[in-house]
């Protein structure tokens, strides 16, 4: 077996082991662009031998996804297909999983009116709500992994002539996601035993607040009451444990809804929705995005906020040090879910219900009165530097170091 063949081999296990962890009579749903078939059929072929029930495949074809954009009437983009919708929820009741290899293209909608991406990521959001409650209660095992795409490597890697681009982006998933090691599902036993002891860490010191300072920010981040730290994977609902994101670097909580006061920059470009938003900055009074701005694509910003009213609220805020084995490649990759693992981090939007003691139990209603964000969307930027100071507060009011020169203090 060549070098790649192996690595890819074995990267294919671990998503499967590891990622979604798939039990015996498990169904899976594998949503995957079609540039990473083998991948993809390797991953099938783990599935099944793991036991899985019942593997489906969704391709996702970038070109295609353009040509709605370009072609199709106004009203197209308020349309989500129902059976879609109930489909992933069926999946969901039935105990089953998901994989998504998610590779979103930063020039995807280039020149495309952003009122267009807005209404139809709008759409799916409200269509998919019943489905996102069973992932972000983390009631079933989902993972979002990488692939190299030629057009995503193209970004990434566009200092390298053009053949060695999408090479160099498989060495750069492998490295991140530590394929490189002999075995993988032991290295990763590993890595998330000491997330656990970061978080906690965290849980231990029962801090009441955060104070963010950096270049440009001057945060105040108060969490609620019964918050809980978390980080490198989580239970599903059948006590199966899983790893949500591949890559993870992080632990995250919640802050409390209105307890967010000051400026926030941001450090790294945005890929929303395969639209860049850069130099993001925010002004937060009380909880709420009050004054806003960016040095480019503002208006993709604009309608972010504008998705609900939990959208001007953050949801998550989420601890990685400058030094972080991805932050050390020193290049920007153009996607979130490896960026975020690169940089301390905030979400707008949604919180993990999984943050608060008994969260995963209670309705919407519950979660906001006890000063938990919710809303359709979720949406994580980067805020992390060397420059980063993070002090905490206890909660007799002492302050100490959280962070010094972007690493843990």
């Amino acid at each position: 077996m060549k070098e790649f063949d192996r690595m890819l081999d074995k990267y294919a296990e671990l998503v499967v082991k590891v990622g979604v962890n798939i039990q015996p009579g498990q169904v899976l749903i594998v949503q995957s662009p079609i540039e990473t078939v083998d991948l993809t059929r390797l991953i099938v072929s783990k599935a099944y031998e793991a036991g899985a029930k019942y593997v489906q495949v969704e391709w996702e074809d970038e070109q295609v996804t353009r040509i709605r954009y370009e072609k199709a009437s106004d009203d197209s983009f308020g349309y989500y297909p129902k059976w879609q919708a109930d489909m992933m929820e069926q999946l969901a009741e039935g105990g089953g999983a998901i994989l998504h290899i998610k590779v979103p293209n930063p020039e995807l909608f280039k020149d495309i009116d952003s009122s267009k991406v807005s209404t139809a990521v709008r759409a799916a959001a409200v269509a998919r709500e019943t489905y996102q409650g069973y992932v972000r209660n983390n009631e079933i095992s989902w993972s979002l992994i990488k692939a190299p795409t030629v057009a995503w490597a193209n970004k990434v890697f566009a200092d390298l002539p053009e053949e060695e681009r999408v090479s160099a982006m498989w060495d750069a998933v492998f490295l991140m996601n530590r394929v490189d090691h002999e075995d993988p599902v032991a290295a990763w036993r590993e890595h998330i035993h000491h997330l656990q002891q970061s978080h906690e860490r965290m849980n231990a010191k029962r801090y009441k607040s955060l104070h963010y300072r950096a270049p440009g920010t001057d945060l105040h981040v108060e969490m609620p009451e019964g918050h809980l730290w978390a980080g490198g994977g989580g239970e599903n609902e059948s006590g199966v444990y899983f790893v949500a994101n591949m890559p993870t670097e992080e632990i995250y909580t919640m802050p409390l809804r209105t307890g967010v006061n000051g400026t926030v920059r941001s450090t790294l470009p945005l890929n929303l929705n395969g639209r860049l938003v850069e130099g993001i900055k925010l002004v937060f009074k009380e909880g709420r995005v009050v004054e806003y701005d960016a040095a480019s694509g503002r208006e993709h910003l604009t309608s972010l906020l504008d998705t609900d009213e939990g959208a001007s609220y953050l949801g998550e805020m989420a601890l990685v040090p400058h030094d972080s084995p991805i932050s050390q490649m020193n290049r920007i990759f153009y996607n979130t879910g490896i960026d975020e693992n690169a940089s301390c981090h905030f979400a707008l939007g949604s919180a993990y219900p999984v943050n608060i003691v008994g969260g995963t139990k209670m309705s919407k209603e519950e979660l906001l009165a006890r000063g938990v964000n919710v809303s359709l969307t979720h949406v994580d930027f980067m805020i992390g530097s060397a420059d980063l100071e993070i002090d905490g507060e206890l909660a007799d009011g002492t302050i100490e170091p959280v962070f010094r020169k972007g690493k843990w203090a």
